[in-house]
């Protein structure tokens, strides 16, 4: 899904973000130059890269079971 029209990132793209290391939405905001022109897309940027980081979470309690 489309996340910022303006630079054509997707939620992919934030969650590869995050997969290759990135450890906060600031980091992913610098590595995607996301929210950089209109801005609208950063609070479901953020819900997108929170929702992610919660599943690694869920994940690792999972495994760790």
């Amino acid at each position: 899904m489309y996340v910022c029209l303006c630079k054509g990132i997707t939620d992919k793209h934030i969650r590869d973000s995050v997969d290759a290391g990135a450890g906060s939405f600031r980091e992913v905001r610098r590595q995607l130059d996301l929210a950089s022109q209109c801005g609208k897309c950063g609070i479901v940027a953020r819900e997108i890269y929170d929702s992610y980081l919660n599943s690694y979470d869920e994940s690792l309690c999972y495994a760790a079971a």
